[in-house]
Formats: C-alpha cells, sequence, structure tokens
C-alpha cells in the first residue's frame, strides 16, 4: 500500500485505444530520477509494453542527463526486463533490490 500511495502527483495513467490499461510513476525530481511503479493490465504484459515504456523513460532521463533508478521486490520477475534494460542491482534489503541504470 506504501507503494501504491507514493507519489501520487507523478501518476499517469496509460491509454491505449483511449483505455487505461496502467499506470506509470516516475519522479523527475533534479537530476536523480527515481522510477517508482509501472503496471500494466495482465493482458499485455509479456509483450514488450513494458519495455517500450522503460524505454521511454530511459531515453527522457538521458536526454535530461539524468540518473535513473528502481527499486523491484525480490520476487518479481520484471528484474530480468529491467537488467536487460541496463540497470544493475546496486543495494539489496530482505524484500527488494535497488537497481540502477548503467550509464
Amino acid at each position: 500500500m506504501r507503494r501504491v500511495l507514493l507519489r501520487l502527483d507523478c501518476a499517469e495513467v496509460i491509454l491505449l485505444a483511449n483505455e487505461p490499461v496502467g499506470l506509470l510513476k516516475v519522479s523527475r525530481d533534479g537530476m536523480d530520477w527515481d522510477l517508482i511503479q509501472i503496471q500494466l493490465a495482465p493482458s499485455l504484459q509479456g509483450q514488450g509494453f513494458g519495455a517500450q515504456l522503460i524505454q521511454s523513460v530511459i531515453s527522457e532521463a538521458r536526454d535530461a542527463g539524468a540518473s535513473l533508478k528502481l527499486d523491484v521486490l525480490k520476487a518479481n520477475p520484471a528484474r530480468r526486463l529491467y537488467e536487460r534494460l541496463g540497470f544493475t542491482v546496486i543495494a539489496d534489503t530482505a524484500h527488494l533490490f535497488e537497481m540502477r541504470l548503467k550509464p
């Protein structure tokens, strides 16, 4: 619930054919950006939509000269996607990995 309520001011509803299909939260504070949350409807998962969204955020961060980080729960298979897109684990806790995009 903490993650859901965190930084609602950064929330963007993802639309496909004018229908809400997901949620993206990115804090674009200064030069240290944080990909807080990405959610897609189950019917869209595994089809490359998430990768496209994240690649768009990566491109935007690079254009701004900003770093980009995220936290992922250890049980979340999306970690493989993040690694494929260039994120590396920089810290881990009992329940999650903190990842940062390689420069």
